[in-house]
């Protein structure tokens, strides 16, 4: 019996529709030309002029300080909540589950008005601060379930061995338990750098004078018009975004191994 080449065709059709414009983005950022409607040539040009962009380069400082901070606070808040939810089994862990699980189905724009009035409320500052906790919020859940899927197929008799040779609590987590669970953690990690990057819906609402980040500094670029430098400087972000989820996909390789 002949197979159908319709699921095939139309795969192909949807990884075209999603990938040809960013394909169409990376050839025009070799354009010499100012406007995109035309190809006047091969050029490095606006590559060039993204090292002389002051406003860019400190809005990038002011992501990587955010993602960074927000990273290592997931990592860590992440991790001990995965624990938490996999080892103890209660009515009190189901509502623990609750709150980890609502931040990936709550709308950004939900989420950033929520936080806004928050922050307004509590009388706190709006700056690179606020945004450092609007990040982490819900970073933490995507660290969690990674570190939980990982803790699905961990074996807890290893514990129990480094226990009856003599390790205490302390020993056993920082020699046997976090070594075993670091290529989940880092994987969780490396993706809440990603999101945290790349978050502008929420970080629209919560960021402050003096605290734009590089979403919000690319949007007010595209509002004034400089399509060539956006080529140029998402292009750089893809191939950063593109490393970071070729590492998360080979450490979530290397668990099931």
């Amino acid at each position: 019996m002949k197979r159908s080449r319709i699921p095939v065709l139309t795969t192909w059709a949807v990884l075209i529709f999603f990938y040809l414009p960013i394909f169409v983005l990376i050839i025009h950022s070799f354009n010499a030309s100012r406007f995109s409607g035309a190809w006047e040539g091969f050029s490095l040009r606006w590559y060039i002029r993204l090292f002389s962009e002051r406003d860019i380069w400190l809005a990038l400082k002011n992501t990587l300080i955010v993602a960074t901070a927000t990273t290592v606070l997931s990592m860590v808040l992440g991790t001990i909540a995965a624990f938490a939810l996999h080892r103890f089994n209660s009515r009190l862990q189901k509502v623990h589950y609750t709150l980890i699980y609502t931040p990936l189905v709550v709308p950004d724009i939900l989420m950033g008005i929520s936080l806004l009035l928050f922050f307004v409320a509590i009388g706190l500052q709006l700056g690179l601060l606020t945004i450092f906790l609007a990040h982490t919020s819900f970073c933490v859940s995507y660290v969690a379930l990674v570190v939980l899927a990982r803790l699905q197929d961990f074996d807890f008799a290893i514990i129990e061995a480094a226990q009856d040779l003599g390790a205490n609590w302390w020993t056993t987590t920082w020699r046997v338990l976090l070594p075993l669970l670091a290529p989940g953690i880092a994987a969780g990690g490396l993706l809440a750098f990603t999101l945290s990057i790349d978050d502008f819906v929420i970080t629209f609402f919560v960021t402050g004078p003096g605290a734009t980040t590089l979403p919000i500094q690319i949007y007010s670029m595209i509002k004034h018009g400089a399509p060539p430098l956006i080529n140029a400087l998402s292009t750089l972000l893809l191939i950063v975004t593109f490393v970071i989820v070729w590492t998360i996909q080979h450490l979530t390789q290397e668990e099931h191994v």
